[in-house]
C-alpha cells in the first residue's frame, strides 16, 4: 500500500475520533432531554471532555513516549471503542461523564499518535501536506460527522451514533494492523520543560490568543443547536443543513486563512479574522428573528473563526522554530482548555442569564483574543526594532580580531 493511502487511513481515524468529540454539540438538546438534565448541565459534558483531553493527553504521551507507535495507536483505539460503548449503555448522567473522560483520553493519545505516524511514513517532500491531510479529518468531522450525527439521532436516537462510531473504529483497527508499519517511539520532553515555554512573552501571548479564541468558540458552538432550535426557531432538518454549511465554511476558512498568512502575514490575518468574528457575533445578537439572516451570519462567523484557527497553527509553528513540535502540542492543549472553559462558562450563562446571550459573551472572549493579538504584534515589532538597532550598532564596533 502506498504512503498516500496510509495517510488517508490515518485521516479516517482523525475523522472518527473528531466526530465523537464534536457530535455532542450537534445533539446537545437531544442529550439533555434523554439524560433528564438541563441544557447547561448537558453542555458540561463538553467541558469535562475538553479538560480531560487538555490535561491528560500531555501526561499520557510522556508516559508512553517509548512505546511502539502502531501498538500505542491500536491500544488507544480499543480504549476509545470501550468509551463509545459505555456512552451507549451506561444509565444516567454521572456514568456518561466517566465514559466521556475515557473517550477524551483515548482520543488525545490517538490524535497525537496519528500525527506522529503521518510525519514518519510520509515522503520527505510531503510531510507537511500529509499532516495537513490528517488534520483535515477533524475538519471533515464538523462538515460531515456532526450533521450526519444529528440526522441519525433524530431518526434512531443518539445511542446509535456512538455504537456506529465504535463499529467503524473496530474495522479501522484491523486495517491499521495490516497496513501501518511498526515504528519506534521518540524521546519524551519533560512536562516541566514544556511549561517553561510559557515564560517567554511571545509564546505566552501566542498561546493566549488560542485560549481566548477557543473560549469564545466553545461558548457559542456548545450551545449552537439549542440556540438555533429554541431562540431562532429552526427545524431539525434545517439545523442539519446549517451544521453542514458551517462545516464547509470552516474548511474554506482554514484554507484561505493559511493562504492569507503566507501572503499578508500572520498578524494581519489574525486581526482581520478576529474583527470579522466579533462583528458577526454582535450582528447575530440582533437578527435572531430571521432564520435566513442567522444562516448567513453564522456562515461568515464559521469562516472567520476557522481562518484564525489555521493561522494560529502556522503562527505557533514559526514563532519559535526550535520548539515548534512542542508548541503545536501545547496549542492543542490550549485549544481544548479554552473549549472547556467556554463550554463551562456557557453553561453558567445559559442557566443564569439566557440562551440568547451566549453571542455577547462569545464576542467578549474574541475581543480579549484581539487585544492579545495586538499585544503580540507590538512585542514582535519592538523586538524587531531592537534587533535592527543592535545589528546597526554591531557594524560600527571595531573589529578587534583584525
Amino acid at each position: 500500500m502506498s504512503s498516500t493511502a496510509k495517510i488517508y487511513i490515518l485521516a479516517l481515524i482523525s475523522f472518527l475520533v473528531g466526530t465523537s468529540q464534536y457530535i455532542i454539540s450537534g445533539i446537545l438538546d437531544k442529550m439533555a432531554e434523554a439524560l433528564g438534565v438541563s441544557i447547561g448541565a448537558a453542555g458540561q459534558l463538553i467541558t469535562v471532555y475538553s479538560l480531560a483531553y487538555a490535561i491528560g493527553t500531555p501526561i499520557l504521551m510522556i508516559l508512553t513516549a517509548k512505546m511502539e507507535r502502531r501498538k500505542l495507536l491500536i491500544y488507544a483505539l480499543f480504549v476509545f471503542i470501550v468509551g463509545n460503548l459505555l456512552s451507549a449503555i451506561v444509565p444516567g448522567y454521572g456514568l456518561f461523564i466517566i465514559a466521556r473522560i475515557i473517550m477524551a483520553l483515548s482520543t488525545g493519545v490517538a490524535v497525537v499518535t496519528v500525527l506522529s505516524i503521518a510525519a514518519k511514513i510520509a515522503p520527505a517532500n510531503k510531510k507537511a501536506s500529509s499532516i495537513a491531510t490528517v488534520v483535515m479529518g477533524f475538519t471533515a468531522s464538523l462538515i460531515i460527522g456532526v450533521p450526519i450525527g444529528r440526522i441519525i439521532t433524530s431518526t434512531y436516537g443518539w445511542k446509535f451514533v456512538f455504537i456506529g462510531i465504535a463499529i467503524l473504529v473496530l474495522l479501522v483497527i484491523f486495517i491499521v494492523i495490516n497496513t501501518i508499519p511498526k515504528m519506534n517511539g521518540d524521546a519524551s520532553i519533560p512536562l516541566t520543560r514544556q511549561i517553561a515555554l510559557f515564560k517567554k512573552p511571545k509564546i505566552a501571548l501566542a498561546l493566549s490568543i488560542t485560549f481566548f479564541l477557543m473560549t469564545g468558540y466553545g461558548i457559542i458552538f456548545t450551545y449552537l443547536s439549542p440556540f438555533l432550535v429554541k431562540s431562532v426557531g429552526m427545524s431539525d432538518s434545517l439545523l442539519s443543513i446549517t451544521l453542514l454549511v458551517l462545516g464547509v465554511a470552516s474548511l474554506f476558512g482554514s484554507k484561505l486563512g493559511g493562504l492569507s498568512a503566507d501572503k499578508r502575514g500572520v498578524i494581519f490575518t489574525l486581526k482581520r479574522g478576529l474583527l470579522v468574528n466579533i462583528t458577526s457575533l454582535v450582528v447575530l445578537s440582533f437578527i435572531s428573528h430571521s432564520i435566513i439572516a442567522v444562516f448567513i451570519i453564522l456562515t461568515v462567523w464559521s469562516f472567520a473563526g476557522w481562518s484564525s484557527g489555521a493561522t494560529q497553527q502556522y503562527n505557533l509553528a514559526t514563532i519559535s522554530p526550535e520548539s515548534s513540535d512542542v508548541l503545536l502540542g501545547l496549542n492543542q492543549s490550549m485549544m481544548q482548555l479554552g473549549f472547556a472553559v467556554g463550554a463551562g462558562f456557557g453553561g453558567v450563562i445559559v442557566g443564569q442569564i439566557s440562551l440568547s446571550s451566549i453571542t455577547w459573551f462569545s464576542a467578549l472572549s474574541i475581543v480579549f483574543a484581539s487585544i492579545t493579538t495586538f499585544g503580540l504584534s507590538r512585542f514582535l515589532n519592538n523586538k524587531k526594532v531592537v534587533n535592527q538597532d543592535f545589528a546597526v550598532q554591531k557594524k560600527s564596533w571595531p573589529n578587534w580580531e583584525s
